[in-house]
């Protein structure tokens, strides 16, 4: 696997984590559809939070929050639109995302809720 991969396996397992201690359900992980994958379907209450999950190991060139794009979060936007109607949910959607800096020095985690309101 090459290291991007296993940084963004571990920056996804530390997303996990932390949604766990702040009251999240883990619905699904790595859920496709069409040409989308979202990272991580999770439930707090009547909240359905989509997350995309970036990791870098460095900010040198630019925050992690900061390589979603328009087109992505179109892809992501109809691949839940699916899942909700496909399991016949009624809750809220948000969409969210977990911006990871993982290297020597530490890791720094951010949770950026509702961030697609911000595109």
């Amino acid at each position: 696997m090459a290291s991007h991969n296993e940084l963004g396996k571990k920056g996804e397992d530390l997303a996990v984590s932390y949604l766990l201690k702040h009251g999240y359900k883990i619905v699904v992980r790595n859920f496709r559809y069409q040409k989308a994958e979202v990272d991580i379907i999770a439930r707090k209450k009547d909240v359905l939070a989509i997350i995309e999950v970036k990791t870098r190991s460095t900010p040198d060139f630019g925050n992690p929050q900061d390589f979603v794009k328009g087109k992505q979060i179109q892809n992501l936007v109809k691949a839940v639109d699916f899942f909700v109607t496909e399991h016949n949910l009624d809750v809220e959607v948000r969409f969210d995302i977990i911006a990871i800096i993982k290297n020597k020095s530490g890791t720094k985690i951010e949770h950026l809720e509702n961030a697609f309101l911000y595109f």
